[in-house]
């Protein structure tokens, strides 16, 4: 996929840009592979806002996506590649020998007509072919890993991500994930060959307000805009700076900005070297 621009004929437009749809083969979804999802605007099963700023947006179905692949040893075809509103990757529309459709993510430079199969055991690594971690030979790229064996893809699964496998030892495989964090994964969780879809998604310019709250994401207010109720930066005169603070705070006072907030969890064992930091610019 590209970005595209079209010319400035307005100042949304100057700063925007979108995709291209040139690699979509299908406009509407499968009817059977979808479903209306009631949106939440970032409150919990409680109705308490836990994600601020969200809420709004276009109404969109909801594409049921196969990230287990358990329909094991039977080969499919693709039928279609298809645009999702859900998320940032391509989706494509692949049909079983038996007649059964499901959808799943697409990998990078997958063709209409390709075969592809999922399996427990060894088969040909090629691109979209699903199976067990152990049996993937190492310095490929693969995408749609569990963590717990039989759960279903549970990382890496954005636009254009891919991790690389690095090593292997009697139960665990290394992996180097898209963050630069190297994680150790289960031999037997299953992983899907490739890279996933639409790498250029992460260039497209919004470029506006209205492109956003139709993404649903509202507004989001500065600290220091606010009052001093509202916000530990809050009060002063104009644009005012956060005060006598050592360093910025959340709204419930909480240090903020490169604070690590991560606890002893058990996860901790499985991860042996932790993600660069990236510079703040």
């Amino acid at each position: 996929m590209a970005v595209k621009k079209y010319k400035p004929t307005t100042p949304g437009r100057r700063k925007s840009s979108v995709q291209d749809f040139s690699d979509i083969t299908k406009t509407e979804p499968e009817k059977s592979l979808t479903k209306f999802i009631k949106k939440r605007a970032g409150r919990n099963s409680s109705g308490r806002i836990t994600v601020r700023h969200r809420g709004g947006g276009a109404r969109r179905l909801y594409r049921m996506i196969d990230f287990k692949r358990t329909k094991f040893d039977i080969e499919a075809e693709v039928k279609t590649i298809e645009y999702d509103p859900n998320r940032g990757s391509r989706i494509a529309l692949i049909e079983y020998t038996d007649g059964e459709k499901s959808y799943i993510l697409a990998p990078v430079a997958m063709k209409v007509g390709e075969k592809i199969m999922s399996s427990g055991k060894k088969i040909e690594a090629k691109r979209g072919n699903r199976m067990p971690l152990e049996f993937i030979p190492e310095g490929m790229f693969v995408y749609n890993i569990e963590i717990t064996p039989g759960k279903g893809g549970q990382i890496v699964r954005g636009a254009g991500t891919g991790a690389q496998l690095m090593s292997a030892d009697k139960e665990y495989v290394q992996m180097k994930l898209p963050s630069s964090e190297i994680r150790l994964v289960s031999k037997k969780s299953l992983a899907t060959v490739g890279q996933v879809s639409n790498s250029d998604y992460k260039l497209v310019r919004w470029g506006k307000a209205g492109r956003m709250r139709l993404r649903g994401f509202r507004p989001t207010v500065k600290g220091k805009n606010m009052n001093p109720v509202d916000h530990p930066h809050g009060g002063g005169e104009g644009h005012s700076p956060i005060g006598l603070k050592k360093g910025p705070r959340t709204k419930w006072g909480k240090p903020a900005l490169g604070v690590k907030t991560r606890k002893e969890k058990a996860s901790n064992k499985f991860i042996v070297q932790r993600r660069k930091k990236k510079k703040r610019k």
